[in-house]
C-alpha cells in the first residue's frame, strides 16, 4: 500500500470517526413531511405524505394531513421533493483485505453518499465477513453487505473434487453467495451446481467460455453479470472465425453476429429466472476509444486515491494498444444495448451494477454513469428505478425487509429534489440519505466529500 494511500485513509479516518460513533447510536424518530413517495411496489407516486421512521424501520405512510410527526421526532421539510427506496450496487469490490480500515470506510460512504444503500459484493474475502457484521451492528457506514466468498475461477477451482470442497467451505463460513469466474471447465462448473444445490448457496457472476451461456442457463445460474457470453451465443452459424484465435474473434466476432438468436435466447433466461446485472457503463469504458487521459478528467475521479487513477490510465493504454479497433468497440457498445432491450422485453429481471471500484468506475458515482445507458438502451426510468430496488430485494429473496417503501421495512431512504421517474439523472439530485434509519442532510454529505477530495493535509 503506497504511503500517500496510507495516508489518506489515515485522515478520513479521523473525518468519519464522529460518523462511526453516531451510526450506533440510537436514530430516535424521524419524519419526512409532506413529501412525494416513489413507492415501488408499481410505477406510481403518492403525492404529499408523511413518513415516519422509528428505530431504522418505516412505521407510518400516510396523506400529510392525517399522520402527524411525533412531538420528539426530527422533522425533514419534504414539500417538492420525492422519496424512494435506497438503491443497490449489485456488483461492488469491497476492498482487499491490506487496505487500511479507513480506506475500506471510505468507499462505503462513497456508496451511501450516493444513495446506495445495499451492496452484493463481488470480490470475496474471508475478512469481509467481519466488515458485513460490523455494518449490520451500525458500527460502520455502510450499505447493508451480501458477500460472495473468494471467487471460483479455473485456477482457485482446477479440479471438481477442490471446487466441492470449496463450495462446502464459503457456505460454511457464511457467505451469501458463490462468485463464478473465468477458466472453469464444464466438469468443475457443474460440480460447483450440484455441490450449491446441496448445500443451498446461489452462485452467480461470469459465464466461462470453457462452460458458455446456454449451459449457465440450464443449471439456473442466479445472476449472469456483464451480459457474459450472449455476444459469442448470437455467433452466425455461417460465421467465418468460428475456429480463428482469440485476439481475431475478440477484433471481428461483433461483425459476425445473427442478432435474430436473441428473442429465443432471451426467453430461455427468463424462463430459468436468471437475474442479469449488465454493468453497462463498465463496457463502454472497455469498448470505447477515448483516451485514457480524457477519462481521468472525470470530476469523481477527486474521491480515490491517485495511485488507483493512476493504474487505470495504464490499464486502459495497454488495452488500446492491444485492441486498437474502435469500430469493433463502437460495435459492441450498440449491440449490448439491444441485448440489454431485447432481455427486459422478455421479462427477465435486471439488476443495477457497475463493477466499482473499477477502471474509472468510481464506488457510488459509477451508478450515474451506468443509468442514463439502461435508458438509452430502452428501459424505461421505472425499469431502471425496479432493477436498483425491488428486483434486488426479489433476487435475495427478502421484499419483506426492503426493496419497496413500505411500513415495517427498513428505512433506507433516499430523498431527491426532482422526480426520478421523468429523468433517471435526478437520481443524482440528492436532498439526504437514510441510512438504516439514520438521517443524513445533503449538506452533510457534501462536506464529507470535500474533505474526502482534499485528502490529507
Amino acid at each position: 500500500m503506497p504511503r500517500s494511500v496510507l495516508m489518506l485513509g489515515l485522515a478520513l479516518g479521523l473525518l468519519l470517526a464522529p460518523a462511526r460513533n453516531a451510526a450506533a447510536a440510537d436514530s430516535g424518530v424521524v419524519a419526512f413531511e409532506n413529501v412525494n413517495v416513489i413507492p415501488m411496489d408499481r410505477e406510481r407516486i403518492l403525492e404529499r405524505q408523511t413518513v415516519i421512521v422509528r428505530q431504522g424501520r418505516l412505521a407510518e405512510i400516510g396523506p400529510a394531513g392525517k399522520v402527524k410527526a411525533p412531538p420528539d421526532a426530527l422533522r425533514v421539510a419534504g414539500a417538492g421533493k420525492y422519496l424512494m427506496p435506497g438503491l443497490a450496487e449489485m456488483h461492488a469490490h469491497l476492498p482487499g483485505p491490506n487496505t487500511p480500515p479507513q480506506v475500506l470506510e471510505t468507499v462505503l460512504f462513497l456508496f451511501v453518499a450516493n444513495g446506495i444503500l445495499t451492496a452484493r459484493g463481488m470480490q470475496g474475502h474471508p475478512n469481509q465477513l467481519e466488515v458485513r457484521s460490523r455494518a449490520a451492528e451500525g458500527k460502520l457506514l455502510s450499505p447493508t453487505l451480501f458477500l460472495a466468498g473468494p471467487a471460483l475461477g479455473g485456477q482457485s477451482a482446477s479440479s471438481a473434487e477442490t471446487a466441492a470442497r470449496m463450495v462446502r467451505e464459503q457456505k460454511a463460513a457464511g457467505f451469501d453467495l458463490l462468485k463464478v469466474h473465468e477458466g472453469l471447465t464444464r466438469e468443475v462448473y457443474d460440480a460447483i451446481a450440484a455441490t450449491a444445490a446441496e448445500v443451498k448457496i446461489p452462485f452467480g457472476g461470469h459465464v466461462s467460455q470453457l462452460v458458455g451461456l446456454r449451459r449457465a442457463i440450464e443449471v439456473r445460474q442466479s445472476s449472469i453479470d456483464h451480459l457474459d457470453n450472449f455476444i459469442d451465443e448470437l455467433e452466425a452459424d455461417d460465421s467465418p472465425i468460428r475456429n480463428a484465435d482469440a485476439p481475431t474473434r475478440a477484433q471481428r466476432l461483433p461483425f459476425h453476429l445473427d442478432e435474430r438468436k436473441l428473442p429465443e435466447l432471451a426467453a430461455a433466461t427468463r424462463k430459468a429466472g436468471i437475474y442479469v446485472v449488465p454493468t453497462m457503463a463498465l463496457w463502454e469504458i472497455f469498448s470505447t476509444d477515448e483516451k485514457p487521459e480524457s477519462l481521468a478528467k472525470r470530476p469523481e475521479l477527486k474521491y480515490v486515491p491517485r495511485q488507483w487513477v493512476e493504474q487505470w490510465v495504464k490499464t486502459k493504454t495497454g488495452m488500446l494498444e492491444k485492441n486498437p479497433s474502435p469500430e469493433a468497440g463502437r460495435r459492441v457498445i450498440e449491440v449490448r444495448k439491444r441485448i440489454l432491450k431485447a432481455l427486459r422485453d422478455a421479462g427477465v429481471k435486471i439488476l443495477l451494477g457497475t463493477d466499482a471500484p473499477q477502471l474509472f468506475s468510481v464506488p457510488g458515482f459509477s451508478i450515474h454513469r451506468e443509468t442514463p445507458i439502461m435508458v438509452a438502451a430502452g428501459l424505461s426510468p421505472y425499469d431502471v428505478l425496479a432493477a436498483g430496488t425491488r428486483n434486488v430485494a426479489e433476487y435475495f429473496g427478502a421484499l419483506d425487509q426492503f426493496g419497496t417503501l413500505e411500513t415495517g421495512k427498513r428505512a433506507d431512504l433516499l430523498l431527491l429534489e426532482a422526480n426520478p421517474l421523468k429523468d433517471v439523472a435526478h437520481l443524482a439530485r440528492r436532498a439526504g440519505v437514510m441510512v438504516r434509519g439514520r438521517w443524513l442532510p445533503e449538506a452533510e454529505i457534501q462536506q464529507r466529500l470535500a474533505a474526502i477530495a482534499s485528502g490529507p493535509p
